[in-house]
């Protein structure tokens, strides 16, 4: 697909205003929305997730740049629903019961949205039923629990039991203390050491790529 090298960059330098002129602009050219959206935007936000995880840039910078692609998927999203465009999948993502840190959890959804997901957003402070509610209501086929605290980590083992008697689900875990030895002895289906690994952790679970 095309890729609008002014807006992928304007992304990943995190300048909101440059977005929103370019994809107001590329709406009254009524350009292909879609192509935007698979061609600039969401390359812009793997990459700048790859440079994360390669500690090429930091936390400050992946908000700065979630929050200039958020503005541009508030635009682009309405009107991809109009015209069937389809999400690669359904995922909900949560901070554990006990747990009221948002930032990482934060990032998570905007990368997953990032990368072509349609995302629901459980909060923070979650127990065992927002989760089930985000599955059974919404269709979310992948939860996503985080935990900063070591104490709110074994709640995740409780989030894990919840799905384990369904095939259709799987639980990603993550967050600061949270480690892939700890995902396995839990019984988790997948790890993320960070949001992009979140991510990719999703695409192989679901067996997509964007």
């Amino acid at each position: 697909m095309a890729k609008n090298e002014e807006l992928y960059e304007a992304i990943m330098k995190g300048n909101r205003n440059k977005v929103l002129e370019i994809i107001k602009d590329a709406i009254e050219n009524k350009a292909d929305m879609g192509d935007i959206l698979d061609g600039s935007m969401i390359p812009a936000m793997r990459d700048m997730g790859d440079k994360f995880s390669r500690n090429e840039v930091y936390v400050p910078e992946m908000l700065i740049a979630a929050r200039a692609m958020q503005a541009g998927l508030e635009l682009v999203e309405p009107i991809l629903a109009d015209t069937g465009h389809q999400p690669l999948g359904k995922v909900c993502v949560g901070t554990v019961k006990g747990d009221l840190h948002d930032i990482g959890k934060n990032l998570v959804a905007i990368m997953l949205k990032g990368a072509g997901y349609e995302v629901i957003d459980c909060g923070v402070n979650c127990d065992v039923s927002k989760f089930e509610a985000a599955v059974k209501d919404d269709g979310a086929t992948v939860v996503l629990c985080s935990a900063l605290l070591t104490t709110t980590m074994p709640y995740m083992k409780d989030v894990v039991g919840a799905f384990k008697g369904n095939p259709n689900v799987k639980v990603v875990v993550g967050g600061a203390p949270v480690t892939n030895e700890y995902a396995n002895t839990i019984g988790a289906d997948g790890y993320g050491s960070d949001a992009n690994e979140a991510v990719k952790c999703v695409d192989a679970l679901l067996e997509k790529t964007a």
